[in-house]
Parts: structure tokens; sequence; C-alpha cells
């Protein structure tokens, strides 16, 4: 089947100048071409060529204010971070989540935490079942390319021996899951429940794999009134 779908473009962080502007804007907010000359002692001119560019790429957005439009007869555009930009810089939302995760398991006992992912599958399930009805196993792997990132260009779904495989070669969620693998239990449960087979995950970011490969088991269909989230059995 290969990897279907079409392939994004998937621009590389920012470096040297861009990089320098991207950091002015996120210190000092929303600044015009004039503004960043000045702080990184650059041409106007280059620092537009630098603008563009990064527009361009969605690392930043124009903002033009039509006060200022009325005195000069033009749009007098400054430029800040768009949310892509923003995430150049250093997060820790992956401490965090790995942070909540246990402060449940603690304080409410691991079925609590388990109650909280079978909540989240069952939901995530809501939204994906309306995109994949009328379609076929095949059509639904395919579709299924997207159950991290809409247009996810590192997942490759395959036809194999006995099925279909789905593989993620970078996974969105991959500092917390290696921290609390029960995550990917989520995503196994969820791809059973819209194919209607057992899945399995026969290769591991968490064992030195360097990817997740989800087996579809078309010889064993779901079982009627299955969990809607059931931890993977421990390797």
């Amino acid at each position: 089947m290969g990897n279907g779908g079409k392939m994004c473009f998937v621009p590389s962080q920012p470096t040297g100048t861009r990089q320098s502007i991207l950091e002015a804007l996120k210190r000092k907010g929303p600044l015009a071409i004039a503004q960043l000359a000045e702080r990184l002692e650059m041409s106007g001119e280059a620092v537009r060529q630098q603008l563009v560019q990064l527009q361009r790429e969605g690392w930043i957005e124009a903002l033009h204010e039509r006060a200022a439009a009325r005195h000069s007869g033009r749009p007098a555009a400054r430029y800040r971070l768009t949310q892509a930009g923003d995430h150049v810089f250093p997060k820790h939302y992956d401490a965090l989540t790995v942070a909540v995760l246990d402060a449940v398991a603690s304080e409410l006992g691991p079925e609590s935490l388990d109650r909280i992912l079978t909540n989240l599958t069952e939901a995530r399930a809501r939204s994906w079942e309306p995109r994949l009805a009328g379609k076929s196993v095949r059509e639904r792997v395919e579709a299924l390319r997207g159950v991290y990132e809409g247009e996810d260009p590192f997942m490759d779904a395959e036809e194999v021996a006995g099925g279909f495989r789905l593989v993620e070669h970078n996974c969105p969620f991959l500092n917390v899951a290696l921290e609390r693998p029960v995550l990917c239990s989520l995503t196994v449960s969820l791809l059973s429940r819209l194919l209607g087979f057992e899945v399995v995950r026969e290769e591991r970011f968490q064992t030195g794999d360097g990817r997740c490969a989800f087996r579809v088991l078309m010889d064993h269909p779901r079982a009627p009134g299955s969990p809607a989230f059931q931890r993977e059995p421990k390797n």
C-alpha cells in the first residue's frame, strides 16, 4: 500500500540570523523591520529578506496596523511569532505530563489512571468514527496514519502478511512515552477499536527499535464488549 497521502514539508529549525530574529520577537513582542534592524545591527533590507523566509515557513506572521496606515498611506507591519515559532523555544510540557500522571496514580490509585485513559480513548474514538464510516479496513488503516497528527509525514501504512502495519518514525510524545509507556496502550486500544481487529505493538521506541510498529491482526477480530482501554502486556 505504500505510505500514501501527501508528504508535508517540514522546515528545519531556524539558525543564525533567523534564530536571532525569533529571539528578539520572543523577548520584545511584535516588532517592526526598523526596530529589528536596530536591535540586530543590520540593514532594513537584510532583515526584510529574513522575515520573508521566516513568514513563508510559518515561524512568524505580520500584523498590519490600520491606524498608522491612515497617516502614511500604507499599513505599518510589525511581526510576531506564530505558535510554531513560539515552540522553537524550550518548553517543559513533558516533565509536567509525567508529574500529572504520577500524581493521579499516587493520589487516586492506578485504577483511576486507567479510567482517565479509558475516557481519553473513548473521546478520540468518537472523533474518529465519523471520518472512518463506510471505509474498508485498508482505507481505515491509511486514514489512521494521522492518528497522532493530522498530516503525519513520519507514519507509514503497510500491507503485510496476515494484515496491515502502521509504523511511526517520529513519535510526537516520545519523551513522555519513554518515561510512562502506559500512554502507548491508549494508541493500541484506539487502533483496535477503530479497525475492529486486535492490534499489537511489535516494535517500540522504548526497547531501542527507533520506531513503533503497530500490527493489525486480521485473523483476530476484536471481541464484542472488549474494554475501550487495555494495557499492553509487559514484554
